[in-house]
């Protein structure tokens, strides 16, 4: 039941175009509706096997084109030699500064 009504909220004009029965008979402008009443009473009726008026394999929702993606086997590593040489050194304070000294001759 709440299938038909989404079959008829996502795709109206298709569920109009296949299930409608006053389709040649525009000036009823039923749009589909006399089906969903047929839907919703055959629902709410003694009989819950009702016939399937769907065919859900003939129902296209959403269609994405199938991307194809082409692997080489080929696969080339390069190893690259870095050589890393550390140019900084500390300098302590006191290496750099310390009081004058006093020479006596």
């Amino acid at each position: 039941m709440s299938l038909t009504f989404a079959y008829y909220e996502l795709d109206p004009i298709g569920f109009i175009e296949n299930l409608c029965e006053n389709i040649d008979k525009p000036e009823l402008q039923c749009n589909g509706k006399c089906q969903l009443m047929k839907a919703a009473k055959s629902s709410s009726s003694e009989n819950k096997n009702a016939p399937n008026i769907i065919n859900f394999k003939d129902i296209l929702l959403y269609k994405e084109n199938i991307i194809t993606y082409v692997f080489t086997k080929d696969l080339v590593v390069v190893f690259q030699n870095y050589n890393y040489q550390n140019f900084y050194s500390y300098q302590n304070l006191s290496d750099c500064f310390h009081p004058p000294q006093i020479v006596f001759s």
